[in-house]
């Protein structure tokens, strides 16, 4: 495990329950882990694994029932509302299998909408989108609107908006899973350049092919750390 001041992520005993009217469901069951920063993770599993249920914590979206959660070496569960906000908008950009863009508005102005709700200057912004597609490679496609662009630019569109805010983690949830298998590999392909460019990716997947991709693999099974595995070894 990386040690507590280089690791970005550090999980201590992650349960998550679910009560129900007669019965509890354990979606997590004493789940630890460390993400380092520039790390590429994959967290696999079959549905009903608790991969999603994960990724709601990682990306604070959730609360554990029990353990604790530190993000840059903060406890998360000290947080305060505002607090979880900024780490939302900010701290975690989210790329989602539905990609989630306003219809009506351009590709620009998509990638823009996160440095409006932040506040920023317009000039600024607009260096800061052109910079955020042009790494996509969807600065020629900018003006135009989701209906008019392919699925995988529709998803290249979608990691520019994760990506403007230049956020310490990329959390992506099944990136390719609306996607024929050509444009997944360019969009996996696309993961691997932003990796080498410094981000931190940790993809949540059930496909084995996606998840090869990554450095890392954390295998969960029925709410637990079933292994891990490493590239070439």
């Amino acid at each position: 495990m990386a040690s507590l001041d280089s690791a970005l992520i550090r999980a201590e005993n992650l349960w998550k329950i679910y009560k129900l009217e007669k019965t509890e469901v354990k979606a997590l069951q004493g789940v630890s882990f460390t993400v380092r920063p520039n790390e590429f993770l994959a967290i696999m599993g079959p549905s009903g694994s608790g991969k999603s249920t994960l990724m709601n914590l990682i990306g604070c979206l959730d609360t554990p029932s029990e353990g604790e959660y530190y993000l840059k070496g903060k406890l998360v569960s000290s947080m305060s509302e505002n607090e979880l906000a900024h780490v939302r908008n900010i701290e975690i950009g989210f790329v989602f299998q539905v990609f989630n863009l306003l219809p009506r508005a351009t590709a620009f102005r998509n990638v823009e909408l996160p440095l409006i709700y932040k506040g920023m200057k317009k000039r600024e912004r607009e260096v800061k989108v052109k910079q955020a597609l042009e790494m996509v490679e969807m600065g020629p496609r900018m003006n135009h609107r989701p209906p008019e662009l392919s699925g995988g630019e529709r998803q290249r569109v979608a990691i520019a908006r994760a990506l403007v805010n230049e956020p310490s983690i990329l959390l992506a949830d099944e990136p390719t899973g609306n996607l024929d298998s050509k444009t997944g590999a360019e969009i996996l392909s696309l993961f691997s350049k932003l990796h080498a460019r410094g981000n931190t990716i940790i993809i949540v997947t059930h496909d084995k092919d996606v998840a090869s991709q990554a450095e890392r693999i954390i295998h969960l099974l029925d709410g637990r750390i079933d292994r891990e595995e490493r590239k070439g070894g």
